[in-house]
Order: structure tokens, then C-alpha cells, then sequence
């Protein structure tokens, strides 16, 4: 994925005393621990879960709560001396636990006053564990952003910046604005980053006491200072221009003033799905004899045979060429000359290009706009325009679809996202579906999960899977399903997989006369409007992973009495946790729902991953057993991707240190 490679000129301004420290705090970050050690890691990470359970952040959150009858008592200007005391007091760092609980308090009031919106038990419960560093699990509909907005306010009071990050720059804005009157009123400045802005812009927003950012953003932007830095050879260097110099000799080319404190929304999203790829930042390296290699190597692709010449690995996304591959495409090349007559080179370009061929599919992996690929993310749907493949892949797939290719990249700088989240000094988050990757979160960003209970009873009926032998079967069923719980009047939201899905789907309800709307990469306008409206009564809404929508669907008039919001899974996802915020989107804050998933041998998840477990078994309820043994063998494969990525990128550090971290 590559970011805006731009660097722009900067324009100077003046950046807080304490970006040194911060800048500096990562040289104190720990390297994943391995053997014995990973262990040890593991045992007491599981003593540090005990110590943030439920059941003690629910009490502390009671308590609080009942404390604070006696503020509700006090008029504005005695709640805002308060407030002013005890943001002195964290900015100072003399806030005992009393303390913050007491301040917990003051901004449940404040919240109240300002947004019309009380914090309940559950909120405090989830802003008193991100502030202890944890991520709150809370169910879809439970009130996530105003949870962190209430951390959020404890950690801007430390005067070092926070940032709350999002993966989505639409709920950057919104919430940043939703949530504006709270921080204003605790005498805080709050700002967002936008994908548009000048180098200018971007450090006013990070100077807030509150920054409101997309992981993206945010990461791109630590690399462009470390950049700059490196121009500058160095820290030292950097300060002494300064010095000499002014501002914008110094400390004023840099954008950020360190990392502090990260509160993170949909934490499993950011720090999980979001890991398997680093962030590359990189510039344009133009060579028409490497466009024209792409080329080649697509027309010699097309002419390898699968299984003979060739062979894919689903589970772990892989192409081998055979020997007779490796033979045809000498054969096919042994004219063309230069980088062809390499064998290492033409097998490297040619396995690449197969890769593209078999294992990047168009209206799944990407779609095709204005004559250029775009990226879709599959855990939520949604375009990223931004981004590219990196290594060549990117041209390898513009070259298969005879697109015009872009320039090649030049690296200028990486970072795992598991490596960069480890930098911040405070790390906490909420998340819908966090319980699964709970080992994960301790391993890599030694995190706490704390799963909380939702404010209201959970009233979603869970039917059990449909299952079925072949695709065909499935979708039938689908649309039976489709049509007969929506002559109950109850309104309807369908998952699926891919664009291919959600427009296949459509068509055959356009067939039978269902009037639907649909929402996926491809048809993504009014997205907003579109998630808002899906608890109408009546209204059927075809959506592709529906994961971080950021929109809660509200049930109309008269639908609870009907049953609720009636949700089907069209296939199981590889991870067992997109699902889980799928089927979530049912039932919200103690309202009538249900769920159901449909799932099948020939879905992407067991073709990828179930292997010779799929033959063994035949039709009937066994294939949830399938299904569930595929998901497990899909976690794996990617937590093991994952932890690739973060190695690969220590050791870049320790060879070349591209970030500027000093060991």
C-alpha cells in the first residue's frame, strides 16, 4: 500500500519542547519476545487480563456512576473549576486512581450537559480500560465513540496529544465534530486530519490536544518525519539546526510532535486485518524497459497451463512454477534477450504474473475505474484509491487487465503497523469483535482484552448455519429466505464476500420484483444514508462485509414488533470476527433481531483452506464442521503473515534503520 509519495516543501512552525522525548521513546520499545520467553510473555499476559476483567471495570464504572449524583447537583461554572483542577492535575502527572475516577465522573457530566448524551455504566466501564491501556470490547450499537472520546479527554489532559484513530477519513470528521461541544467544554482543542491536506494544516491538527486520524494517515506522516530527519542527518542535527536556523531549519519540518497516546476504534480492524501488509512509503521511479517486462510476462502467463505448468497454493496465496513451466516460459522468451535470458529474473516476472492471474481476482480484490485498479479491502468493502501493490504486483495486474501502467515505486520508507503502534507510550482501543486475536494483542502490542457485557439484554436469535453441498444450492436458498421474511414486513440486511456476490445477488431479487439497495465497492454513494435507512420496515440492503461501517442501523416504526432486523451471512469469512460484526448489526441496544449464516463446500473458505478435510466429509450439518475447522487453519495462516510482516521489518530496521529508531 502505497500513501501519496509527495513530500512538499514544509512551511516552519513551532513544535512542542517535548517531540524529542517522544520521538525517542521508541528506542525504549521491546522486541517480540521468542522460545521461553514468548511463554513467560504468554503466562503473564493472562495474569494482566485477570487483573482487567469485566467484572472490576464494571464495578469501578458503578461506583463512579453513583458518585456522580453529587455533581449532577452542582451548577456550570462549579462543573467547569472542577474540570480545570483536575486537568491540572493530569497535566502535572499527579493523578492518583482516585483521581481519574473522579475525573471519569466530571466528564460523564460534562457529556451530559453538552452533547445530551449520559455515558452509562458500560461507556465508563470501556473508557476506564482503554485508559489503563486495554482494548474494550463492546457490542455493535453500544456507544464505542463516545466511550474513547471520554479517554480521549483523561489523555489530552496529560498536555502530549492524543490520537484517536479510525481506518475510515469519513468518521474522522464526523466524529471529531460529533464530539467537538465535550472537548471544548474540558478545555481541549480538537482536530481532524484530512487525506487532502498541506504539510501546514497537518501540523496545526497534530499540535491539538485531540487529533482525530486514520491509521493511514497517521503512519505516512511519522515516516515523512523520519525522512526529514534522516535529511537532516540526524536528531542532533536537526536541534542544532534549529537553533541556528529557526523553526523551519529545525523541528519545524517535521509534522508531528511525537507519539504519545493512541486510542484506536475498531482495534481488531487496525491492529489485526490492517497488519498483514506494512506501510511503504515511496516515489516514482519511471522505467519503460521494466513496463514493457510486465507486459511480456502477462502474455507468457496466459499461455501456462494450471496444474502442468504451474500450481497455487489458496491457503497461503503462493504460485510455484513446475519444471515444464519453468521450460515453457525459457522457450517462449528465448528471443526477447536481456532481462529474459536471466532465469532467475524471467521466473521471478513470470511467477508474479501467474500470481496476478490466478490470485487477484477483479470485483474482489479490485475493481476497474477510469482505466486504473483499486484496491478493495476485503474485510470491509471498501475502495482504497490510495494504495498500491508493491514490488511490481501492482503492474503485474495492470498488465493482465491491458490497462496503461503506472511508473514504478522506489521504497523511501517502511513500518509495519505492528511495529509503529508499539511506539506510542499509551496504546488502548474499543473493538466489536476482539475477544478471538485477544493472545495476539498481548504477544505483539501487550494489550488486554476486556469484553463487556451489553448495557441491555442481547434479545438476536442465532439460528444455526444453513448449509449445503454446492454454491448453486446455496444462493437458491438465499433467495427463498430473502422472500419469505420479507412478507413479513421485517426489514433485511444481506453480507456477502465480494462485488461479483452482491451484484449476482441482486439481479436475481430485480428478477422476482424485490425492490433492494445495494452497497459495495463498486456502488458505494450515500453510503452513510444507505446503512441508516436498513432498519425500515420492508427494506432489503445487499452489502459486502459490512465490518466498520461506522453507521448503527436503527430499527423504524412499528419493526420491533415484528421481530427486528433480520440479518444472512451469504458464506462464512475467513475470520470467524467479521462475521461476529456482521451478524452484530442485529439485535443492537436490547432492540429485537436475528441472524443467520449460509455456507457451502464450494464457498472461497473452504476451497482455500479445508483442504482433504472437505472430501472426507459429506453433505448435511458436518459441513459446519468443515467450515469452522477452515476458519481456524485461515486464523493461523494469517496470524503467521502477520508475524512475517513484523519480522521482516526488524530486520530491515537492524540493516538499513529506515525509520531512524536507534537500538
Amino acid at each position: 500500500m502505497h500513501p501519496d509519495p509527495t513530500l512538499a516543501p514544509d512551511s516552519g512552525s513551532t513544535i512542542p519542547s517535548d517531540v524529542w522525548r517522544e520521538l525517542s521513546h521508541a528506542a525504549t520499545q521491546p522486541r517480540i519476545p521468542h522460545g521461553l520467553d514468548a511463554v513467560w510473555h504468554a503466562v503473564t499476559g493472562r495474569f494482566t487480563a485477570r487483573q482487567r476483567r469485566p467484572l472490576r471495570a464494571l464495578d469501578l464504572a458503578d461506583r463512579i456512576v453513583a458518585a456522580e449524583r453529587k455533581i449532577d447537583g452542582l451548577d456550570d461554572v462549579a462543573l467547569d473549576e472542577m474540570l480545570r483542577v483536575e486537568r491540572e492535575r493530569c497535566r502535572l502527572g499527579r493523578a492518583r486512581p482516585a483521581d481519574v475516577h473522579h475525573a471519569l465522573g466530571l466528564v460523564r457530566a460534562a457529556a451530559a450537559r453538552t452533547l445530551g448524551l449520559r455515558p452509562h455504566p458500560v461507556q465508563v466501564a470501556a473508557a476506564l480500560a482503554i485508559h489503563e491501556g486495554g482494548i474494550a470490547e463492546m457490542a455493535t450499537g453500544e456507544g464505542k465513540t463516545l466511550a474513547a472520546a471520554v479517554a480521549a479527554v483523561l489523555a489530552g489532559w496529560r498536555g502530549r496529544g492524543c490520537h484517536v484513530l479510525t481506518f475510515n477519513g469519513y468518521l474522522t470528521a464526523r466524529d471529531a465534530e460529533a464530539m467537538r461541544p465535550l472537548y471544548r467544554r474540558c478545555g481541549l482543542r480538537v482536530a481532524h486530519i484530512e487525506a487532502s491536506m498541506n504539510p501546514e494544516d497537518r501540523r496545526h491538527a497534530y499540535a491539538a490536544d485531540v487529533t482525530y486520524c486514520t491509521n493511514q494517515d497517521v503512519a505516512a506522516d511519522h515516516l515523512r518525519d523520519q525522512l526529514a530527519l534522516r535529511a537532516s542527518a540526524g536528531l542532533a542535527s536537526t536541534i542544532f539546526g534549529g537553533l541556528i536556523g529557526g523553526p523551519e531549519a529545525g523541528t519545524g519540518r517535521l509534522m508531528m510532535r511525537g507519539l504519545d497516546t493512541a486510542i484506536i476504534d475498531e482495534a481488531d480492524s487496525i491492529l489485526i486485518d490492517e497488519a498483514v501488509t506494512p506501510l511503504i512509503l515511496s516515489g516514482n521511479a519511471p522505467n519503460a524497459d521494466q513496463a514493457e517486462a510486465y507486459q511480456t510476462a502477462a502474455w507468457v502467463a496466459a499461455e501456462l497451463a494450471t496444474g502442468t505448468e504451474y500450481t497455487v497454493d489458496q491457503q497461503y496465496g503462493e504460485v510455484t512454477l513446475t519444471e515444464a513451466g519453468r521450460a515453457a516460459a525459457a522457450r517462449l522468451t528465448r528471443v526477447l534477450g536481456g532481462i529474459w535470458a536471466a532465469p532467475g529474473r524471467r521466473e521471478e516476472l513470470v511467477t508474479q504474473a501467474v500470481t496476478a492471474r490466478e490470485l487477484f481476482l477483479p470485483d474482489r480484490h479490485y475493481v476497474i475505474e477510469e482505466g486504473r485498479i483499486v484496491i478493495v479491502d476485503e474485510s470491509t468493502g471498501r475502495l482504497m484509491p490510495d494504495r498500491t501493490w508493491r514490488g511490481g504486483l501492482h503492474q503485474a495486474v495492470e498488465a493482465k487487465e491491458g490497462l496503461e501502467l503506472t511508473g514504478a515505486k522506489e521504497t523511501q520508507a517502511r513500518i509495519s503497523f505492528q511495529r509503529f503502534f508499539r511506539m506510542y507510550r499509551h496504546l488502548g482501543g474499543t473493538s466489536g469483535t476482539a475477544w478471538e486475536e485477544r493472545e495476539e494483542f498481548w504477544h505483539v502490542y501487550g494489550l488486554g482484552v476486556v469484553p463487556l457485557p451489553t448495557h441491555r439484554p442481547c434479545l438476536r436469535v442465532q439460528t444455526p448455519d444453513r448449509v449445503f453441498a454446492d454454491a448453486a444450492s446455496k444462493w437458491a436458498a438465499v433467495l427463498e429466505e430473502i422472500q419469505t421474511v420479507h412478507a413479513t414486513g421485517r426489514p433485511i440486511l444481506v453480507g456477502t464476500r465480494s462485488v461479483v456476490g452482491s451484484e449476482t445477488l441482486s439481479r436475481e431479487l430485480t428478477g422476482v420484483g424485490l425492490e433492494h439497495a445495494v452497497l459495495n465497492a463498486v456502488r458505494h454513494a450515500d453510503e452513510a444514508a444507505i446503512v441508516a435507512g436498513a432498519g425500515a420496515g420492508g427494506r432489503i440492503t445487499v452489502a459486502t462485509n459490512m465490518a466498520g461501517r461506522g453507521t448503527d442501523i436503527k430499527l423504524g416504526p412499528g419493526v420491533a414488533e415484528l421481530g427486528g432486523l433480520h440479518v444472512i451471512a451469504t458464506e462464512r469469512h475467513e475470520s470467524a470476527r467479521i462475521d461476529r460484526q456482521l451478524f452484530g448489526r442485529a439485535a443492537r441496544q436490547g432492540d429485537p433481531g436475528s441472524a443467520v449464516a449460509f455456507v457451502s463446500l464450494e464457498d472461497d473458505v473452504c476451497r482455500h483452506h479445508a483442504g482433504a478435510i472437505a472430501r472426507w466429509f459429506g453433505g448435511g450439518s458436518r459441513i459446519s464442521s468443515v467450515v469452522a475447522s477452515a476458519q481456524r487453519r485461515a486464523a493461523i495462516a494469517a496470524a503467521r503473515q502477520r508475524r512475517m510482516v513484523l519480522l521482516a521489518d526488524d530486520g530491515i530496521d537492524r540493516l538499513l534503520g529506515f525509520t531512524g529508531r536507534k537500538r
